[in-house]
């Protein structure tokens, strides 16, 4: 079977800080100025995976996990403390400018358009870093302004800009160089509903076009559902879960939920004894049970109660994702 290239490579990526601890008290301050105590903190820990040509996927994971870590240094913003990685060939912190030219990185929390500017200003200052001829630039600039629908507001300051149009201007300085691989860092947050679905249905229609390889990290799991088909999830600095997005639920989730429509205006009181009673709006309740249990539970309650429909249906992904965070496994106590 054809397998495509490989575009990404990291194997036993690992990336240390040290980093001061101050004692609380005046004593503990002066003491400080003469022995200071460090201690070290692992953002990413023997971290391997692989990302194919033409892939998007999904880096998850708790603040703190160390996903924009790994992302700065597939970059090559940072170095590791030990490991290797590889991205369309190149060593990132070695910083090649033939590197350089062919990804991208675009990070929600971080502006690379200059504020007080419009965003046409910036935008010549990428053709001129970039070196991208005059008219490729042109057509270039037209189309993307045009699939985002931002065309009538790049000469306007980007401080005067809504949260969404700037970051729809973001994507557009990060894409005009052609970019074959893209790392997006939470690129939705604090976006409304409205922008969000803009930036998910160009990223979805312009992935499939062009065929570039992205890694995207979101909290927003409707970012990830939307676009991705793959998940890495890391956590504590640790790969945890490598495979389809599908199989994160069977994987983890370990109830299904049950929802019932009782004939009757009423939902019955005694129901909790069959599971976890939740989201109850007579005459509809969902039931949260264990996936084992499922085939015995709705047996009970069909030969017990007028229902007139009943559905049983997988937990949300983000609640799984959260539950497995949060999970002593993953915390590492067990």
């Amino acid at each position: 079977m054809f397998s495509p290239p490989i575009a990404i490579e990291a194997s036993h990526l690992s990336k240390h800080y040290r980093v001061f601890r101050k004692r609380e008290g005046l004593m503990a301050s002066i003491k400080g100025l003469f022995k200071r105590e460090y201690k070290t903190v692992e953002a990413v820990r023997d971290v391997s995976f692989r990302v194919y040509q033409g892939e998007m996927v999904a880096f998850l994971g708790p603040n703190g996990a160390g996903k924009t870590t790994t992302l700065k240094l597939l970059s090559g913003l940072i170095y590791p403390t030990s490991g290797s990685a590889s991205v369309l060939g190149y060593t990132p912190w070695k910083r090649e400018n033939a590197y350089r030219r062919r990804f991208s990185l675009v990070m929600g929390q971080k502006n690379q358009l200059w504020w007080d500017l419009p965003a046409q200003e910036s935008f010549r200052l990428h053709k001129e870093i970039y070196r991208i001829d005059s008219r490729e630039f042109d057509a270039r600039l037209d189309e993307l302004t045009e699939l985002l629908a931002v065309k009538k507001l790049i000469g306007q300051p980007v401080r005067e800009l809504s949260l969404g149009e700037r970051m729809r201007m973001e994507l557009i300085a990060a894409l005009l160089h052609r970019p074959e691989v893209l790392f997006l860092d939470e690129p939705t947050i604090g976006l409304d509903v409205v922008s969000q679905r803009n930036v998910q249905e160009f990223l979805k229609r312009y992935q499939r076009e062009q065929g570039i390889t992205v890694i995207l990290t979101s909290h927003y799991m409707k970012d990830v559902q939307a676009l991705c088909q793959r998940a890495v999830i890391i956590n504590q600095g640790e790969l945890k879960h490598d495979g389809p997005l599908a199989e994160i639920i069977d994987r983890f989730s370990h109830h299904k939920v049950i929802e019932l429509q009782f004939a009757s205006s009423e939902v019955p009181e005694d129901l909790g004894n069959y599971g976890t009673v939740f989201d109850v709006v007579p005459p509809r309740a969902k039931l949260s049970v264990a996936k084992a249990e499922v085939p015995k539970v709705l047996s009970s309650l069909l030969s017990r109660y007028a229902i007139d429909d009943v559905a049983v249906q997988d937990r949300p992904l983000e609640e799984v994702i959260a539950e497995f965070f949060t999970s002593h496994e993953v915390a590492g106590d067990t």
